[in-house]
């Protein structure tokens, strides 16, 4: 018996006892390699020493000072190189425990931010369908996971959803991208015109979509177009890369590729690369002055904010992905990835797409490839794949209810950004076996 409540109590959990590399050791000496990062979180791997010996250092100099009273080097130093590797206009870092605690005080900065400004009456915040955004109640209100919102509506803020830039659901046939984009903003503007321009606050969106959906990246001129409906009419635009930056897309932010900058984004998971719990909010120069001209005071905060040794953790991860030029083998890696899911799946009957960026990969499981039709939900593919690919020592990310919240499964992979060409060939190998041997116990064919 344990005395531990987790998630799935009723679940039998291997022990992890040790971290070698891309793999995780669990108590019985069973190796299993971590296709995923936990969740995209290990993108250094579980034993780099550099980093484990930076902790010490810190732990042994100042292990945690409380932000109400000093600042520590180490957080300055972190806020340093982070502010100079951001998108133009985001001077100023908050860190924080995690992505759910990034995305609450984004959403309460924005809040605060109007205030100040005297436009009060700005106090709506819009994101789109699909997506997910973290579990404290603010984070989950804004998301737009329908499954894991549904039990806890009537405590949730309002919120609004528009639709995601999801191709290969939504664009149309015959749609070209440019055109996609643009029907995606002009919804946008649609709903700010509705719920009445001064009263938006921001428009809320990951760079790259993570969990619910499986690594969805938007199309060209996407964010532009949709950084242009913001512009328009004064709406914040808050980015959430709590999954898919820090390098994971082979960009430091992912949103670097798309040619924009938002007004507040939101960083955690590959910041510390799981060696700490650590998290952060990037704010734009004007929205900090404002507070500073105005209270002076960030009307939020939690007992470890600045943590230093989480600092510590993070800044060295930072150091090793910069001084190993690991965003160049992210993108190496990340190509090989697709191409060999890609080469491996053209014509499979239940795979539907492979998409993502850098080594953040999604893979879309249907039940018919011509229409896309979904599997029933019933038979719990995603678990299933999850089930047979860990007797196979691999670790994926599979989810369900990737189309609405109910219905679909998808598979996300997000190996450390280590990972060798001759590790991504074997992440690959055993993935399309399980995948198969998924397939054959819940009655589907791949006979091919």
């Amino acid at each position: 018996m344990t005395t531990v409540f987790h998630r799935a109590p009723r679940a039998t959990l291997p022990v992890a006892v040790a971290g070698d590399g891309i793999e995780i050791i669990d108590s019985n000496g069973r190796r299993y390699i971590d296709a995923c990062g936990g969740a995209a979180v290990s993108c250094l791997g579980h034993s780099n020493q550099r980093v484990i010996d930076a902790i010490k250092r810190q732990a042994q100099k100042l292990p945690y000072a409380h932000t109400s009273f000093f600042t520590t080097d180490i957080a300055e130093e972190l806020a340093d190189r982070l502010v100079d590797a951001a998108p133009k206009g985001l001077g100023h870092v908050y860190f924080v425990s995690g992505g759910s605690e990034a995305i609450e005080a984004a959403l309460k900065l924005a809040r605060q931010y109007f205030v100040e400004k005297g436009q009060p009456e700005r106090r709506h915040f819009i994101a789109r369908r699909q997506s997910y955004h973290g579990n404290t109640l603010g984070a989950l209100a804004i998301g737009g996971n329908a499954w894991r919102r549904e039990p806890f509506l009537p405590i949730l803020i309002e919120a609004h959803h528009v639709t995601p830039c999801y191709a290969y659901r939504e664009q149309c046939a015959g749609e070209t991208e440019e055109a996609f984009a643009q029907r995606l903003a002009d919804e946008l503007e649609a709903k700010i015109l509705e719920l009445g321009p001064d009263s938006v606050a921001a428009f809320v969106a990951e760079t790259v979509v993570g969990a619910t959906a499986g690594a969805v990246p938007p199309v060209r001129e996407y964010f532009r177009k949709i950084r242009e409906v913001c512009d328009k009419y004064g709406v914040l635009l808050i980015l959430d890369e709590i999954m898919s930056g820090m390098g994971r897309t082979g960009y430091l932010f992912a949103c670097e590729e798309d040619g924009i900058s938002p007004d507040i984004l939101t960083i955690a998971k590959g910041l510390g690369a799981g060696y700490q719990a650590i998290g952060a909010t990037l704010v734009s120069d004007e929205i900090y002055n404002i507070i500073v001209a105005g209270s002076g005071f960030f009307q939020h905060g939690h007992t470890y904010i600045g943590h230093a040794t989480a600092c510590a953790a993070a800044l060295e991860v930072q150091r090793v992905i910069a001084e190993d030029r690991l965003l160049d083998n992210v993108k190496a890696r990340g190509e090989q990835l697709r191409s060999l899911l890609r080469g491996h799946y053209a014509d499979h009957p239940f795979v539907g797409d492979v998409r993502g960026r850098g080594l953040f990969v999604g893979v879309e499981l249907v039940q018919n490839r011509d229409t896309k039709a979904p599997f029933d939900p019933q038979k719990k593919l995603n678990s299933v794949v999850k089930s047979e690919a860990m007797k196979r020592g691999l670790m994926v990310y599979p989810m369900g209810g990737t189309v609405d919240g109910n219905q679909g499964d998808h598979i996300l992979i997000a190996p450390p950004f280590i990972c060798t060409e001759q590790q991504i060939e074997t992440i690959v190998g055993r993935l399309t076996d399980a995948v198969d041997a998924a397939l054959s116990s819940i009655g589907a064919s791949a006979t091919r």
